[in-house]
């Protein structure tokens, strides 16, 4: 049996503000139980919903110091859904309305803190775990303070750390000095070789330099990041650690969205009726939405994070030309104001084929992946993405651009082989978009029996977390030289 220990800033179902929140909380549930037992730490947040705070039970407390000064470690735990959680407490550093409120560098004080804390509970709690599962920067200086701890004792020696970049936009970076007095870590880390970066300290750099392995969350996206262009100033440090890059594409949830059981839509359907019953939740969705009555309409739909990062300046160059198509579009998402505002700008321009809704419902979004006859995700980058998982699981069919995790995922249809689960284009380019929306169109009024073939292949995709469990366990017995 081995021991892993995931440590993560965020986890469902106890706190979440993005996809990290899934990967920590739902991973750890599908390994082998037999082979392994995965734990997971996390910040014990002030802003927690009561009733997960309920449930933590208290096992110790400690001082350690940190930037000058002695602080508080209390140490909770609960088990939820067969899995062992533990809560690292200090209300100096976690008391916040949300978990990353505040400036840049009271971030980097909050992480180090987690950081440290998480290697100074375990003699505590009894748990020696064989590895240490990172992720993202707010764990990064786990690996570091791992090999600092290596020489402080014996206990920490041999504990292997894998640490996994969900989006490497997002790096933890500081001044030096700062970051050295903060972490009270020796100065041979704060050089460019380990720690530092264009003269500033960067907390993620020291977590990849110093984990055993990396990983992140495609296959495409691990290849992509090792060029300028995604790799976000540490592209020449990906390609040093390139023999240790592992690319493995998040799961979802397949009880949480499950077409056949889902409470939240109207008509619930599976891969051997959704050609009569999927079309009845698209009527619905148009009452409900105030659209144009219409079964045979083709509808895409978008959900998502409404910036430049998900292509919505694509969108917003051909959206005029788009409309004028035999087409609805649904979109359910907030952000940049200029997004916003152009999506309510042609909800009223062409009432009746554009429903704007402008806040975010997770109630709304699974009616959205039911309804739809496709979706469209038009990434500048995407690490993995989830979005297109869930529309594949609902028949509805992707519209992606090939980039990261969108490309890994989603198979381009093949008129001549009869193949794929979606449509994909290459290029970053809005008319490369449109053209590929227009084949989509030709393909959904054309082509019908192509259509619903195709939907039947993506129905039975498998993206279950499931998959991914097993090629992490790959990876840690490859680590573990089990």
């Amino acid at each position: 049996m081995k021991n892993i220990l995931f440590a993560a800033s965020e986890c469902v179902p106890f706190i979440k503000t993005g996809g990290l929140a899934d990967v920590a909380g739902s991973l750890p549930k599908y390994f082998n139980k037999e082979n392994y037992d995965v734990r997971v730490v996390l910040p014990k947040y002030n802003c927690m919903y009561q009733k997960w705070k309920d449930m933590m039970e208290y096992i110790d407390s400690f001082y350690m110091n940190l930037a000058g000064a002695d602080r508080y470690v209390g140490i909770l735990t609960c088990e939820y859904e067969g899995i062992r959680f533990y809560f690292i407490d200090n209300e100096y550093y976690f008391s916040g309305g949300s978990p990353y409120e505040g400036d840049p560098k009271w971030g980097i004080e909050k992480f180090a803190f987690f950081s440290k804390a998480v290697l100074s509970i375990l003699p505590v709690i009894g748990f020696r775990p064989d590895l240490i599962h990172c992720h993202d920067w707010q764990t990064g200086l786990i690996p570091v303070y791992l090999d600092n701890f290596r020489f402080a004792g014996e206990y920490y020696r041999g504990i292997k750390s894998v640490m996994t970049i969900h989006n490497l936009k997002f790096q933890g970076v500081w001044d030096t000095k700062s970051v050295r007095y903060i972490t009270g870590l020796p100065d041979y880390y704060f050089v460019p070789d380990k720690m530092e970066a264009y003269k500033d300290a960067n907390l993620l750099k020291g977590g990849i330099v110093y984990a055993d392995k990396v990983t992140t969350v495609s296959q495409t996206y691990a290849q992509e990041i090792k060029t300028p262009f995604y790799g976000e100033a540490l592209d020449g440090l990906m390609n040093a650690r390139s023999h240790d890059l592992w690319g493995i594409v998040n799961g979802l949830d397949y009880d949480e969205w499950n077409p056949e059981k889902d409470p939240m839509i109207a008509h619930p359907f599976n891969v051997e009726n959704f050609r009569k019953v999927k079309v009845l939740n698209k009527t619905s969705l148009q009452e409900e939405l105030g659209l144009d009555k219409d079964p045979k309409a083709m509808m895409i739909g978008l959900v998502s994070r409404l910036t430049d990062q998900k292509g919505f300046d694509l969108v917003d160059y051909i959206m005029d030309e788009l409309c004028q198509d035999a087409v609805q579009i649904v979109v359910l998402g907030t952000g940049e104001a200029k997004y916003e505002n152009m999506f309510r700008h042609f909800a009223w321009k062409y009432a009746g084929k554009v429903s704007a809704n402008i806040y975010y419902s997770n109630e709304l979004s699974h009616r959205i992946y039911a309804s739809c006859d496709a979706f469209l995700m038009p990434s500048l980058f995407e690490p993995c993405g989830l979005s297109q998982l869930m529309s594949l699981r609902y028949g509805t069919l992707p519209i992606v651009r090939e980039t990261g995790g969108l490309k890994d995922t989603v198979e381009p249809y093949n008129e001549y082989e009869k193949t794929g689960t979606g449509f994909s284009f290459t290029n970053y380019n809005a008319h490369e978009m449109l053209s590929t929306i227009r084949y989509a169109e030709q393909i959904f009024y054309d082509k019908k029996r192509d259509w619903n073939k195709m939907v039947e292949r993506a129905m039975n995709m498998d993206f279950s977390w499931k998959n991914s469990a097993a090629r992490y366990e790959l990876l840690y017995r490859e680590l573990l030289g089990e």
